[in-house]
């Protein structure tokens, strides 16, 4: 019985960077309606090893599946970092080779504010940050990272998430996530995680995968 209501639930764990991910996917989470519970949890900018130390400690029942939402601009730019982003790979793989709550890896590449300025029809590849001080009118950087009602503002007009998909999904990728899911007994299981290191200078993300799983 208890697992039927782990399935009717449909709950995720969900990792994520920053306060922009953070606020779009609580606001997201609401607007799903009762089957779906995510779980946003603010890392606050820790880095790749504090993801890994966060998804260690963090209990693995009652969950279908844990996504990682990482922004991959770190992997070239922190020191440390790239070999930080391979050990988390790395602890995933295993954890998904033992049948364990499997753990999606999504690096937007590179960072979040990319997967942002996607929902706009009219975003052309520009400097996302001019960008969204520019042409959405915020302050600065900051204050948009801070808004607690940017889902709502990213999915009002000409913005939404289905343009940012449609872009997303014909991208190569830098982190590709290899999975199943079997509807009929409410199973995900990862088979392997891709790493593309050649596609680190690209624009890249495969949140598509974050999308398409919790709306099965």
């Amino acid at each position: 019985m208890s697992r039927k209501q782990r399935i009717l639930k449909k709950r995720y764990a969900i990792f994520c960077e920053g306060d922009t991910e953070y606020n779009y996917t609580e606001k997201m989470r609401k607007n799903q309606g009762v089957e779906l519970v995510l779980k946003p949890i603010n890392m606050h900018g820790g880095g790749y090893s504090n993801f890994l130390r966060q998804i260690k400690k963090e209990a693995q029942t009652n969950y279908l599946a844990r996504f990682i939402i990482v922004d991959a601009d770190r992997i070239t730019t922190v020191s440390g970092e790239k070999e930080n982003f391979l050990k988390l790979l790395e602890h995933c793989q295993i954890q998904n080779d033992k049948g364990n709550t499997p753990i999606f890896v999504v690096a937007n590449n590179p960072d979040f504010e990319y997967i942002a300025c996607l929902h706009d029809e009219e975003y052309k590849g520009q400097d996302t940050k001019n960008y969204i001080v520019k042409n959405w009118g915020y302050k600065n950087l900051d204050a948009f990272k801070n808004d607690k009602d940017v889902y709502e503002f990213l999915n009002t007009g000409k913005k939404s998430f289905e343009k940012m998909l449609n872009t997303i999904r014909v991208q190569e990728k830098l982190v590709r996530n290899r999975y199943e899911i079997k509807k009929k007994t409410f199973e995900i299981s990862i088979r392997s995680t891709e790493f593309y290191e050649d596609m680190l200078g690209r624009k890249v993300s495969n949140i598509e995968e974050f999308f398409d799983v919790i709306d099965w």
